[in-house]
């Protein structure tokens, strides 16, 4: 049998008296410990919230009713106060757990209904023998337990712990190849035993399959499906960007015209290069502090649309009026948190494009909160489109407990149109690994059970709560250095002193000054409050520089080798994310870490004490003071203006040549040249030129280079000349080193 540590937990202030109520409860205590269950004893509540934290880690609590301040009055009596604060943080977060009362004198008539109705049990400890009141606790206890984990992981688990030989792969056959040699040893102490037996192949039957969806596994994704409120769920080992791809390849064919936000993630990109898609794109706003806003509402209506597909390149000489979009797709949220209303672009788009496809990576804790509402896709209680399919991708890596590349596929069937799960299959198998990791698809299987009410959505309400309190806490520090420089979080003016507000606290308005994104049609927008961008000293929201500035590169080297790794790292901000993994120490070590740095700043202090790893990397660094570096960094980018010149780059007019798929073909084909930045200007590019922050392509293949990306890849160039250590990484720029030593960038183009 698996041993899990679940203990029972006893809170009686008597637990470690000689009187009589703690003889009986010690007595109770050793007589489940002698069943084989552990106790966790403690005399008082102390801080209630703190102490309910323990319903993660308990198989059952027992309280008692018998404190010595316990008076007649229910309502007013401090032991029943307690109580019921103590029994609410537990269901706030856990509807299952046994809770047994204990008591000698006082009974059930002491206890409000409220009370009496979360309870499993009434303990009189000298009716029955501890041995029969263990017996009874510990079958309830064992039951909870049972019931814990969700179909595939409690699978895995049995079959982990059965003991049968292994004779199919992977080969080290459960762990034992590892035990063989001194650093398999290692490897295998490292991860430890139960993930080597659980590491098994598809050939375990007793698991189901992945590849058609039987089995546990189909238990699982059943599962999963309902608890995130779709009709279909499907389980992936290998990313969102597989997830992306294996919709589109489902949905796409050959010349269909595909309506997409330029703001997407490479994958569906790379979905439009190997369906042969010819594509429409839907350009969002963008703020000169690089956030990347949201697609205005008015682009998202057919004709607006219809008058891309008149003006591509592509599509000349084609009836507009005959051409109905395949598939859109949608960046749900936007890096920066931005979400959209997603009933108001399902009614705008159904009846003319079929499916309706939100990429969101980062938003699956949405549908788990009230606050969200319809800013995300799929909800309880929505009313269906008439007949376009909604698909929603997510990576339950992000921002649920999902391991690395934990994705998932959810589809919501149309008041017309079912999902041929047999079709979407084949799809599934063209992407998928035959050899998938089974302790992925079991970290799927209990992220989704993670979530299920009121779990879930007591996690994700944490995750608000401790952004917000974080919003605060930078605040309070700003107003107390008063003229001086300290780091903003951007969001909106305004913060409620306590709590997060509504809804409509976090909705982007007409010309707001913080967002900078111009005229949003209202309703049509809000932030998600748990992704907070830091914005550093330097520029300002019209892309004018000040006199001395602080680029984020450098703030979030210093809280690397602090021991802070940060999501994104921007011109003049960096992006952390507050996920249900985030607690309050690691926010104010973040906190504490930036008042360090300001301290250094403000000192000057010298980089070979400060950033010594760094410096040990990049030796011409060491002789400078923090705010020295600063200078000069920031000097530059006032130099070359480039926050407007990368808002340029992103906004600017880009024309298509070819089809991305033939373009793409010219690599296959060994029919490309490597052309140097300074040629680059005209030329067809047969590769994603992506920039790294925020990973969103200036081009695609098959688009032209303008002159404002190649200034944008020249100043790159210099910069990086200038800065080692600090260099911006472009995939698609390829760096070639002559025999001088120096760098030299190129991009691989259509051969002219």
């Amino acid at each position: 049998m698996l041993r899990l540590r679940f203990p029972i937990v006893i809170i009686d202030e008597d637990y470690r008296s000689e009187n009589t109520s703690g003889l009986g409860i010690r007595a109770l205590a050793d007589a489940i410990q002698k069943e084989g269950f552990e106790v966790l004893g403690a005399t008082s509540y102390g801080d209630l919230s703190q102490f309910a934290q323990q319903q993660s880690r308990a198989s059952a609590f027992i309280l008692s009713i018998d404190d010595e301040e316990f008076t007649s009055g229910p309502e007013l009596d401090p032991a029943v106060v307690n109580l019921r604060k103590f029994i609410e943080e537990i269901r706030f977060k856990n509807a299952d757990i046994p809770i047994y009362i204990y008591g000698e004198t006082r009974t059930s008539q002491h206890l409000p209904n409220d009370i009496l109705r979360e309870l499993h049990g009434f303990i009189h400890m000298f009716e029955d023998t501890p041995e029969f009141v263990a017996r009874h606790i510990i079958r309830e206890a064992k039951s909870y337990l049972d019931g814990l984990a969700p179909p595939f992981f409690k699978a895995l688990m049995d079959y982990a712990q059965d003991g049968s030989y292994s004779w199919h792969c992977p080969g080290h056959s459960g762990g034992v190849a590892f035990l063989k040699s001194p650093v398999g040893q290692m490897f295998h102490q490292f991860f430890g035993e139960n993930m080597l037996r659980a590491d098994v192949c598809n050939a375990v039957e007793e698991l189901g399959q992945l590849l058609d969806h039987t089995g546990p596994v189909a238990a699982s994704e059943k599962n999963a499906a309902r608890i995130f409120n779709a009709d279909h769920c499907f389980f992936v080992t290998n990313g969102t960007s597989t997830s992306n791809k294996m919709v589109w390849h489902h949905t796409v064919a050959p010349g269909d015209v595909v309506v997409v936000d330029r703001n997407c993630h490479k994958s569906i990109l790379h979905s439009i290069i190997m369906t042969g898609a010819v594509p429409v794109f839907m350009t969002p706003t963008r703020n000169h502090y690089g956030i990347i806003g949201p697609i205005p509402e008015s682009e998202f209506s057919p004709e607006a649309i219809r008058k891309k597909i008149a003006a591509n390149p592509l599509l000349q000489g084609v009836d507009v009026a005959s051409v109905k979009p395949r598939i859109m797709t949608l960046t749900q949220s936007t890096y920066d948190g931005v979400l959209y209303n997603t009933e108001t672009i399902k009614a705008k788009l159904d009846g003319w494009i079929d499916t309706l496809h939100f990429d969101e990576a980062w938003l699956p804790h949405a549908a788990f909160h009230p606050f969200y509402g319809s800013y995300h896709a799929m909800g309880k209680n929505r009313p269906r489109p008439k007949t376009a399919m909604v698909y929603a991708t997510q990576s339950t890596h992000k921002l649920l407990a999902g391991l690395s590349q934990a994705s998932q596929v959810l589809v919501q069937d149309s008041q017309d149109v079912k999902l041929d799960k047999h079709l979407f299959n084949e799809a599934y198998l063209m992407h998928t690994s035959t050899s998938p990791q089974y302790s992925i698809i079991a970290s799927c299987d209990v992220a989704a059970a993670m979530m299920e009410p009121p779990g879930g959505t007591a996690l994700v309400e944490e995750s608000i709560s401790e952004a917000m309190d974080f919003r605060r806490a930078m605040r309070k520090v700003d107003a107390e250095y008063e003229e001086d420089w300290w780091f903003k979080v951007w969001g909106p003016d305004g913060l409620t002193p306590q709590g997060y507000g509504k809804p409509a606290d976090w909705m982007l308005g007409a010309d707001e000054q913080w967002h900078g994104f111009g005229n949003i049609a209202p309703g049509f927008n809000m932030l998600d409050p748990i992704k907070c961008t830091v914005i550093t000293p330097g520029l300002d929201m019209s892309g004018k520089f000040a006199e001395t500035g602080i680029p984020a590169s450098i703030v979030t080297k210093f809280l690397a080798e602090h021991g802070v790794v940060v999501e994104k790292t921007g011109l003049y901000s960096f992006f952390i994310l507050f996920t249900i993994g985030i607690t309050k120490g690691r926010w104010n070590t973040l906190l504490t870490a930036l008042q360090q740095f300001k301290d250094d700043y403000d000192k000057n202090a010298p980089l070979w004490r400060i950033l010594p790893e760094f410096c040990a990397a990049h030796p011409r660094y060491e002789r400078m003071g923090l705010k020295d570096l600063c200078q000069s960094i920031h000097g530059m980018y006032a130099k070359g203006d480039i926050a407007r010149l990368t808002t340029d780059v992103y906004l600017s007019d880009l024309h298509p040549a070819m089809k991305p798929s033939d373009a793409y073909a010219h690599i296959a084909q060994r029919r490309t040249e490597r052309v140097p930045i300074d040629d680059l200007e005209g030329r067809v590019t047969t590769v994603l030129l992506t920039p790294y922050p925020p990973g969103i392509p200036l081009l695609i293949p098959g688009e032209r280079f303008n002159k404002k990306i190649v200034d944008y890849l020249k100043f790159t160039r210099d910069f990086n000349a200038l800065y080692p250590g600090f260099a911006t990484d472009v995939h698609g720029l390829v760096e070639e080193k002559g025999d001088d030593g120096r760098s030299r960038y190129f991009v691989d183009c259509v051969a002219a």
